[in-house]
């Protein structure tokens, strides 16, 4: 089993539900979800006109490959709707492999550690809250310093 950390986003539609169901879908017996931070909500980054986004992280273990996971998140999004439209456009949810264990991947349409979570508040936050110990495996540097380099980022806390 591997242990991976997978973030997620709403921003469309029934927000909290929408983390809830997609939470719901990814627990199988080859994705199991041990715990997850509180949700977030946070303003766009990229295309600042649409809604702002709820957003939260699991911890899981995973007997899957990497890609695996991937095919598994994606069939997720798109049972729930999400249509990819607009880059980095409004979504019904949005669910990327932030971590898997300590293992660096470079793959057509798969990086990990998240080539972006580094600058991204919305993802440090809620990580920060379930492995404030963990390292990011190409950088060697740890979740909160990674976050006081985004404290610029509105971010307010929803839930526990």
């Amino acid at each position: 089993m591997k242990t991976v950390y997978i973030a997620l986003g709403s921003n469309l539609g029934d927000r909290l539900g929408n983390l809830l169901q997609a939470r719901e879908r990814m627990q199988s017996p080859h994705l199991k979800l041990k715990q997850a931070s509180s949700v977030y909500e946070t303003g766009p980054r990229g295309l600042l006109e649409q809604p702002w986004f709820l957003n939260q992280v699991v911890e899981a273990e995973t007997t899957l490959y990497p890609r695996q996971l991937l095919a598994r998140l994606l069939k997720i999004e798109q049972g729930m709707g999400r249509q990819r439209l607009i880059p980095n456009g409004p979504r019904v949810i949005d669910l990327d492999i932030l971590l898997f264990g300590n293992t660096v991947i470079h793959l057509p349409g798969l990086e990990v550690p998240h080539p972006r979570m580094a600058e991204r508040r919305f993802v440090l936050e809620p990580l920060s809250e379930l492995a404030p110990a963990l390292r990011h495996p190409r950088t060697g540097r740890s979740v909160p310093e990674m976050l006081a380099e985004t404290m610029d980022q509105p971010v307010r806390r929803l839930t526990s």
